[in-house]
């Protein structure tokens, strides 16, 4: 359960619910200076990045009525202050933070690809991983040379009873075809680590791309078969057999998407929980041999796995039997060749740049190599470059302060629930007991993980993506059947975002996301309650959403609330769910209710939870409420400073995507949407009730 739409946590098969979720293909904005350069292979930034303020003063438009519609009134100007880059998709508030964090972590990088007998073992991991990732005169030179044996061993595929060690070698180098295996914790024992099979294979951002009816996804399935034969082509095949591979690569996922849940239904973990022995999932998969599999993924031995989706796995297996070697191997041919493509020649970059940048986002240009590059390596060895991120970058009583926000969010939370009128005592017990049980984790582990085993070499771009892929599987399946660590993290120190994870029952925010605008030292409270206070209670608030609250304080899946409450709970939801579901995001797409559900949960009730707190910590320190900075009593700042966390200058094809993928609401309705339903609202900015910011009707969960 994450915050917003930033890059995804790195836990293999549970739920883990963010504040973010950001497009791997676009780079973040920010306020800009000019700072030239011609040269893509420099490791000096294109741009010099600054953090936006905590309180955006620039943004605001006075002239908007903020009781009529406050995300214009706090973000009126924000679209004109910062015009889209053609590197990007959009530019937001999160895209501005990680865009400074990339400029940091690329001043290390270039520091630690210099060289030098004083370099540590771990700035010569991340400075020959970013550097042989910036040596594009290298990667044109050996071409498919470095991808050539796995392409082989595809060709010489002669049976789908060869396919099982290949399959887990591709897997390996993070290559997903046919399938998804990894680890879990066991839902209703989180004690335990276990494996999961689930749905995969798709080249398409989601299965009802290959689905829905309409033009424009008719356009874009077209356009994917093109690029696919563009890809194969690039590769060597002749043009009108790489035409004819597409049409059936194309029939043969959309196979593989009619036998997928759909993304809403996924949302639910009861249905994606089929924990069974070992020997009952093997009989039902009747195909290649899974013990070859096993091995070749580096999966110690299990007794029992999690099929998450049953019908998809009969369906894949058919699929596999029926489907000829040719279109098979192509299958394979071309999900190596993209998830390869950013070390490969710049004609594969390029390709596939156009496709799921261009077309799917709308981004005009792909950003510059030295933030792929630097974010490249933030992803495969995160931990070794977030340590001196940290060290450089982490005011060492941001930590302190943030544990205090928490603390004041989680009091009172603990206070509003026994002020719930629609709860029973006995499931309020429950509920307090769930809260007090939750981890939090600030800023960085108490423990760095080890790199030693990792090879890393200064001149080998797509070997070091591998073996760093590679790194990280066996590190995640090597977890299974082994104690459960509480003090890993699901995301890298630098990482603009935060995140909640029920089987863990923690709390977890980087420091990446502990700068302004997010944590801004320079502002006072009222400022800084509205916006990281706001994400803290958005990432509570996950615990106790529709799918939060079907795992116990111990992080197990089970039913601890009584029928009467759970069907009351239901019923504010249901509000929810109507709300957001009539909002239209772009042209003809509305929001789609149900998929974000546990986001417009956690929005409404986080805020909420971080104005009742910064209430009760404004009284502790004796603040006068109604004196005016910038203009604006304190809780005008608090209000103000958590719609600015969604200000937002977004192309339509990336909010379109967005709507039908995204678990997240577009940011526009994550202001409005949430502040509709607050009850300190209308007081703070004197509107009066049936304005469109307080409407007669509200909801409210939590």
């Amino acid at each position: 359960m994450t915050i917003r739409r930033l890059t995804q946590p790195r836990l293999r098969g549970q739920l883990v619910f963010s504040v973010a979720l950001v497009l791997l293909t676009a780079a973040a904005g920010a306020q800009t200076q000019s700072a030239k350069t011609t040269d893509d292979k420099t490791t000096k930034p294109a741009e010099v990045y600054k953090p936006i303020p905590g309180f955006d003063a620039a943004s605001l438009d006075p002239s908007t009525d903020p009781c009529s519609d406050f995300y214009k009134f706090a973000c009126g100007k924000f679209a004109a202050n910062h015009p889209i880059p053609s590197d990007q998709p959009e530019v937001d508030q999160f895209y501005a933070l990680y865009n400074v964090n990339t400029q940091s972590l690329n001043g290390i990088l270039t520091k630690a690809a210099a060289g030098g007998p004083s370099r540590t073992p771990n700035e010569q991991k991340i400075g020959d991983y970013y550097k042989s990732c910036m040596d594009t005169d290298a990667v044109e030179a050996t071409g498919l040379a470095p991808l050539q044996p796995l392409l082989d061993e595809i060709n010489v595929i002669n049976s789908i009873e060869d396919l099982a060690p290949l399959i887990g070698k591709l897997q390996r180098n993070g290559i997903d075809v046919f399938f998804s295996y990894g680890e879990q914790q066991d839902f209703k024992d989180a004690s335990k680590q276990i494996a999961y099979f689930d749905q995969a294979g798709l080249g398409l951002p989601e299965r009802d791309y290959y689905l829905r009816p309409g033009a424009k996804d008719e356009t874009v399935r077209k356009q994917y078969v093109e690029h696919i034969a563009k890809m194969l082509t690039l590769a060597g095949t002749p043009a009108e057999k790489a035409k004819k591979d597409a049409d059936a690569l194309m029939a043969f996922e959309t196979t593989l998407a009619k036998a997928s849940m759909p993304i809403t239904e996924r949302r639910d973990p009861e249905k994606i929980y089929h924990l069974q022995p070992l020997a009952t999932f093997t009989e039902a998969v009747d195909g290649p041999s899974f013990d070859e599999f096993r091995k070749a993924i580096h999966s110690p031995e299990i007794t029992e796995i999690n099929n998450a989706n049953p019908e998809f796995t009969r369906a894949m297996m058919t699929a596999l039997r029926n489907t000829d070697l040719d279109t098979l191997k192509a299958y394979m041919r071309y999900h190596l060749l993209t998830g390869a493509a950013n070390r490969l020649p710049k004609r594969f970059d390029d390709e596939n740049f156009d496709f799921y940048g261009r077309i799917l986002t709308g981004q005009p240009e792909q950003s510059a190599r030295w933030k792929r590059c630097s974010n490249a390596v933030n992803g495969a060895l995160g931990e070794a470059l977030g340590q001196v991120y940290v060290e450089q970058y982490f005011a060492g009583d941001s930590k302190a302060k943030m544990l205090e926000m928490v603390h004041d969010i989680e009091s009172a939370m603990a206070r509003d629930i026994d002020q719930l009128d629609w709860m029973s005592a006995p499931t309020k017990v429950r509920a307090k007991e769930k809260l007090h049980g939750i981890a939090n984790k600030i800023g960085y582990p108490d423990k760095w993980r080890d790199y030693t085993k990792l090879e890393v070499k200064p001149d080998d771009a797509l070997g070091n993506k591998f073996r760093g892929t590679a790194f990280e599987n066996d590190r995640q399946l090597n977890k299974i059947g082994q104690p459960v660590d509480h003090n890993e993290w699901g995301m890298t120190p630098p990482t603009v975002n935060a995140y909640y994870d029920p089987s863990m029952n923690d709390i977890n925010f980087p420091a990446g996301i502990l700068q302004p605008a997010f944590y801004d030292q320079k502002q006072d409270d009222a400022v800084n309650y509205g916006h990281i206070g706001a994400v803290i209670g958005h990432e509570l608030t996950h615990g106790f959403d529709d799918q939060g609250r079907k795992f116990d304080a111990k992080g197990n899946m089970t039913d601890w609330w009584t029928p009467e409450d759970a069907k009351k709970f239901e019923t504010r939801t249901d509000c929810l769910v109507n709300e957001y579901g009539d909002f239209t995001a772009v042209d003809d797409v509305k929001v789609n209710g149900k998929l974000t559900l546990g986001e417009n949960t956690a929005d409404n009730g986080g805020l909420v939870l971080a104005y009742l707190a910064y209430l009760d910590r404004a009284k502790t320190n004796k603040v006068d409420l109604n004196a005016k900075v910038n203009g604006y009593t304190a809780p005008q700042r608090f209000y103000i400073a958590y719609a600015q966390n969604w200000c937002e200058n977004a192309r339509p094809e990336v909010i379109r995507q967005q709507v039908l993928t995204d678990p997240h609401s577009p940011d526009h309705f994550r202001a409005n949407g949430a502040i509709v339903n607050q009850p300190g609202f209308a007081s703070a900015f004197g509107c009066k009730k049936g304005t469109p910011m307080v409407p007669v009707n509200s909801c409210r969960v939590w």
